[in-house]
């Protein structure tokens, strides 16, 4: 009896104490280097919506790079051809695209960067290359994303991402290709 109240007594200890683990999932992830300079968040955005097929996009910290009230906003040719602008939350952004960049794979590289900053605000001029894996030699679109940046006093946040994909008619300049 001794025997079978000790093993039961175990039983629940061990139960108990792993109980008051943490899951993997449930820890809280330190993001605070992804927002702490210009260089880290662009990288960051870029980092956050980039994967392979049936890969999950890190969305906790797509979401914290950007205030509450900023927006992303697309800009090219609909499917009548006329020019237009859509401005998007950035969970809007994650309902509208996010099944699609795991279904198909995105992977969003950075190939040249133009950074003005004054005082807390920055502008920052990024042109990428998409491409759908890692082993695709030429790239599937590319684009110019401008990003409006504020920074608090404490971190970097994205205020606005304005892009738009490169044409035949609308080739990126050289000078944004170094």
């Amino acid at each position: 009896m001794k025997k079978q109240l000790l093993v039961l007594f175990l039983c629940a200890m061990t139960t108990f104490a792993n109980a008051q683990k943490p899951k993997e999932e449930e820890k809280e992830i330190d993001y605070s280097e992804n927002v702490a300079t210009i260089e880290n968040i662009v990288a960051s955005f870029y980092s956050s919506i980039s994967g392979k097929v049936d890969e999950q996009r890190n969305w906790k910290l797509f979401k914290l790079l950007f205030r509450g009230d900023a927006k992303l906003i697309p800009a090219g040719k609909n499917n009548e051809g006329e020019y237009q602008v859509s401005y998007l939350k950035p969970a809007d952004y994650i309902k509208n695209s996010g099944k699609w960049l795991v279904a198909n794979g995105f992977i969003e590289k950075e190939v040249n960067r133009e950074v003005d900053v004054f005082g807390k605000m920055a502008h920052v001029f990024s042109t990428y290359e998409g491409y759908t894996s890692d082993s695709d030699e030429e790239p599937s679109l590319r684009g110019i994303n401008s990003f409006q940046l504020a920074h608090d006093g404490e971190r970097w946040w994205i205020v606005n991402v304005f892009w738009t994909q490169e044409t035949y008619i609308h080739p990126i300049p050289s000078r944004y290709l170094k």
